[in-house]
């Protein structure tokens, strides 16, 4: 067994222990129809603004209505992947949106991203992007899907030190996400999702 597949078995194995849903894709399509998938064969989130119960304005109502559908956003992904993501969600009645996720009131079903790192050692990712629509992908989705490329796994933080200093250099947010959002601060009771998304896939890019 070769190092490299010694860290993305391990990878695996402590981001599943985080409660990561962890899966292996051979290409960028896999993971792809994986992301519609998912979208499709799960409940539609519906997270409305408050007040929309009672009798609002015109342009109130309207925003109350944000949520038509299934809503899968892909920031900053590149444009051939987006493309071919949207042609797999049009017949499902799911939409695609890159930008925009500040209006979309009713609630965000599926981020799709990239991840720049993954360390074996914790099971944590590591997504950066200087857009604020990748931040917000991975604060407000519902589910949060990450493909990292199988090369970009290290065994441990130190291992990053040196991109790290370079990420940092200039303006840059890098997020160091492991497992699904979770806090027990209150009565020391487990709840997920509340500071991010509820599910957390990891999908494992091989020969990359």
């Amino acid at each position: 067994m070769s190092t490299s597949l010694s860290l993305v078995d391990r990878m695996q194995e402590k981001a599943a222990l985080a409660a990561a849903v962890v899966s292996k894709v051979a290409s960028m399509d896999e993971a792809i129809a994986y992301v519609a998938d998912v979208c499709a064969n799960k409940e539609a989130c519906q997270i409305l603004a408050s007040g929309c119960a009672e009798p609002i304005s015109d342009t109130a109502e309207a925003l109350c209505r944000t949520k038509q559908q299934k809503i899968v956003c892909a920031p900053d992904m590149p444009e051939d992947v987006v493309a071919k993501l949207t042609a797999l969600c049009e017949d499902r009645g799911i939409a695609v949106i890159t930008t925009g996720m500040r209006k979309r009131l009713g609630g965000i079903d599926i981020a799709l991203t990239m991840a720049a790192a993954g360390i074996a050692e914790t099971g944590t990712i590591v997504v950066r992007s200087t857009d604020e629509e990748v931040r917000l992908a991975t604060m407000v989705a519902e589910t949060h899907i990450a493909v990292l490329p199988a090369g970009a796994v290290v065994a441990d933080s130190y291992d990053l030190e040196d991109r790290m200093a370079e990420w940092m250099a200039g303006p840059d947010y890098t997020a160091f996400i492991t497992g699904p959002s979770r806090t027990a601060d209150i009565e020391r009771v487990l709840a997920l999702g509340v500071h991010g998304p509820l599910k957390l896939h990891l999908l494992i890019l091989e020969g990359n």
